[in-house]
C-alpha cells in the first residue's frame, strides 16, 4: 500500500514539473533550437572528437604542436615503429588534422592549421584543470 502512494505521488510530481516545464521554458527551448547547428556539421565534430579519442594520436599531435618533424622523429619522440606512427597519420591527414611538407625525400608533418593546434592545448588546458 505504502509503494502504490509513493507511486501515485510520484507520478503526480512528475506530471507537474512536465506542465511547469512545458510553459516556463517553451522560449528558451525555441531560442536554443534555433541556434543548434546543423545535423550535419553536429556529426561531422563526433568524428573529429572520436579522431581526438585516440592517446597515439593525442601524443602525435602534442609533438607536432611543438615542432614540425618527419615520421622517423615522431616514431623517436613515442618509441614507436615508424609504421605504427605513419598509420595514424594518415588517419590525421585525412580527419584534416595534420598536412605534409615534401623536401627532397623527406615529409613533414605539421598541424593542419591554428585550429588544431587551438583545440589541442584548449583539450589539454581542461584536463589540467580537473
Amino acid at each position: 500500500m505504502a509503494k502504490e502512494i509513493e507511486r501515485k505521488e510520484r507520478d503526480r510530481a512528475e506530471e507537474l514539473d512536465e506542465e511547469l516545464c512545458e510553459d516556463f521554458h517553451a522560449a528558451t527551448v525555441e531560442r536554443v533550437k534555433a541556434a543548434m547547428p546543423d545535423e550535419e556539421l553536429l556529426t561531422d565534430m563526433a568524428e573529429l572528437f572520436k579522431v581526438f579519442g585516440d592517446s597515439t594520436r593525442t601524443k602525435i599531435l602534442a609533438a607536432l604542436d611543438e615542432s614540425e618533424m618527419c615520421v622517423c622523429c615522431i616514431s623517436a619522440i613515442l618509441n614507436m615503429s615508424v609504421s605504427a606512427v605513419s598509420h595514424q597519420l594518415r588517419i590525421l591527414r585525412h580527419s584534416k588534422l595534420v598536412k605534409t611538407r615534401r623536401v627532397g625525400k623527406e615529409i613533414y608533418y605539421s598541424l593542419d592549421d591554428v585550429h588544431v593546434g587551438e583545440i589541442f592545448e584548449k583539450a589539454l588546458e581542461h584536463v589540467k584543470e580537473r
